[in-house]
């Protein structure tokens, strides 16, 4: 379902196959990910440094100059006043000025919702929230939520048959509700998110740079302790560390191995030297 690559200030990209969905964009992402950029369908980026950016270029130029499908559509939603982002883009155009397949960029703002299905009264779509990372550049994290049916309250602790017949008298639209679902939620480089915007969230893929606060110098980045607080406060399923810096690469295990039984939430995290999948 993910398979996700990332070490702070190289390269930072996660692909979400089930929706095709690409979050940011560091180096090295075709060369890894190979074939498969021609299966991507929405690219979103959290913010405009170059290590979640750079890659963007090698996956439209290859998409346009390779024997792949290039009938295939593909969206870059950013930032709404990210210039970095802006002008990154506009340099892939012009680099690339004979484009054969649609490449769409669209600015976004915090609390938009980006469908990216809707079936009746099914829907899935991507929702911007607003992170904090440094001043000088526009950063958004990103929530994917799915509408979902459930029970009403006043229902839900009946017994299975009394629900059946009850759904049989009064119509299963009379006894269910629609509610907004969290499948996953990504934090972009970040200063730790607010934990409502991950609220109940399936998985939280959080930034966590620093394993150690006391190695971290400015407040651009999330450290380990905080990013806990956050997915416990959250009462998130799974939470998953990313954007770890290269200076515990070997340690890693060391720093967790007491973490995992101590919350009742799954625990993983992103080697920096390794691609991970889950």
């Amino acid at each position: 379902m993910l398979q996700i690559y990332s070490k702070a200030l190289y390269s930072t990209w996660v692909y979400y196959a089930p929706e095709r969905i690409l979050f940011d964009a560091g180096e090295g992402v075709s060369l890894t990910m190979s074939n498969k950029i021609y299966a991507i369908r929405y690219i979103f980026l959290t913010h405009g440094h170059i290590d979640h950016i750079s890659g963007l270029w090698t996956i439209v130029n290859t998409r346009n100059n390779s024997m792949g499908d290039r009938e295939k559509p593909l969206t870059v939603y950013y930032p709404k006043g990210n210039t970095a982002i802006e002008d990154w883009i506009n340099f892939i155009k012009q680099a690339n000025n004979d484009l054969r397949f649609e490449f769409n960029h669209i600015p976004v703002s915090a609390g938009e919702k980006v469908f990216l299905r809707q079936a009746g009264n099914f829907a899935r779509y991507v929702v911007p929230f607003k992170v904090k990372h440094t001043s000088q550049d526009m950063s958004l994290g990103y929530s994917i939520i799915e509408t979902r049916r459930r029970l009403k309250e006043e229902y839900r602790n009946l017994p299975e048959k009394e629900i059946s017949e009850l759904s049989k008298k009064l119509g299963s639209n009379n006894i269910t509700e629609f509610y907004e679902k969290k499948i996953l939620t990504i934090s972009g480089d970040t200063f730790g998110i607010d934990p409502e915007n991950a609220r109940d969230s399936e998985i939280l893929l959080h930034e966590c740079t620093f394993l150690r606060s006391s190695d971290r110098k400015m407040n651009a980045h999330a450290s380990l302790e905080e990013v806990l607080d956050i997915a416990k406060s959250a009462e998130v399923k799974k939470l998953i560390l990313y954007h770890i810096s290269s200076r515990y690469s070997g340690k890693i295990d060391r720093y967790l191995k007491n973490i995992k039984e101590a919350n009742n939430f799954d625990i993983h995290y992103v080697d920096p030297e390794v691609v991970f999948t889950i």
